[in-house]
């Protein structure tokens, strides 16, 4: 019995630890969704000539990344994280000077990062092994 009592505390810091990497999965998956929809809007609004709508969209998407930024450093690897924050740099320039092209292409590839970055933090096989 207590042999069985003295496993208790470790296995309590593995479920813990499990429940968090669970919870930060799912939770950076929300986000990045959330992330993703306004840039796909602004993406077309570009591609539209509204090129005020297609700041406004870039805005409220950066915005939000940027109240999360705490959360991601801790959470996530730095390197995804300033690479993503460097696409909507460049994506801001692009959309200052109405490069729709260049917009719309950067825009994609910070989409894709982003996507990246979600299956990064999923529970997958991939990521376990």
């Amino acid at each position: 019995m207590k042999r069985c009592l003295g496993l208790l505390p470790p296995l309590l810091i593995l479920a813990v630890l499990l429940l968090f990497c669970l919870w930060t999965g799912r939770r950076v998956g929300t986000d990045t969704e959330r992330w993703r929809a306004p840039l796909i809007q602004s993406s077309e609004a570009a591609l539209l000539g509204d090129w005020d709508a297609a700041g406004d969209l870039l805005a409220a998407s950066y915005d939000d990344w940027r109240s999360r930024q705490f959360f991601l450093h801790v959470t996530v690897q730095h390197e995804v994280v300033e690479d993503a924050e460097a696409m909507y740099r460049r994506a801001r320039a692009f959309l200052d000077g109405q490069e729709t092209e260049e917009y719309r292409a950067e825009l994609a590839d910070l989409i894709h990062q982003l996507l990246a970055l979600a299956e990064q933090e999923a529970l997958s096989w991939e990521n376990v092994l």
